[in-house]
């Protein structure tokens, strides 16, 4: 059986795994963690030079300064792990890939992998298993792969 890595991420955190033989553990390879995309939205607005408000209708609302500081960081961490894959599929450490992700930061990751890369996805599973034990992401694997 050809390498196959299983990513497992989301905006804040990342696990990469290799899978050898069917039925048998998977050996982690990589544990990203990135706190700066897990940012509190007080603690970054508490950062930004005064209070950016603006008001109409019925209320005021914050402006977008805080939440594009932390869609960057998300994009950054995205790219981060996309680079990591990259370099990977150039030295053929892996001949398949799946990637298990919620469909938000999922779409984040595809952003950056190349066409070569894309030859590899074998599965693209939506969901957010960064803090399951390898059981329990293993069990989330395709049967047929």
């Amino acid at each position: 059986m050809p390498k196959t890595w299983i990513v497992v991420a989301e905006s804040s955190r990342a696990k990469i795994f290799e899978l050898n033989k069917k039925n048998t553990p998977l050996k982690e390879l990589q544990d990203f963690i990135h706190p700066a995309s897990k940012i509190h939205e007080q603690k970054i607005s508490s950062d930004l030079a005064g209070d950016s408000r603006v008001s109409y209708g019925q209320g005021s609302h914050k402006l977008n300064s805080q939440t594009s500081i932390k869609k960057h960081e998300i994009k950054a961490f995205a790219k981060t792990i996309s680079q990591y894959i990259e370099k990977a599929r150039n030295k053929d450490k892996f001949q398949k890939l799946i990637l298990m992700s919620p469909p938000s930061f999922l779409g984040q990751l595809r952003k950056h992998l190349s066409a070569e890369t894309f030859k590899r996805i074998v599965s693209q599973i939506d969901k957010n298993l960064v803090k399951h034990n390898t059981h329990e992401i293993q069990a989330h694997l395709p049967y047929h792969f």
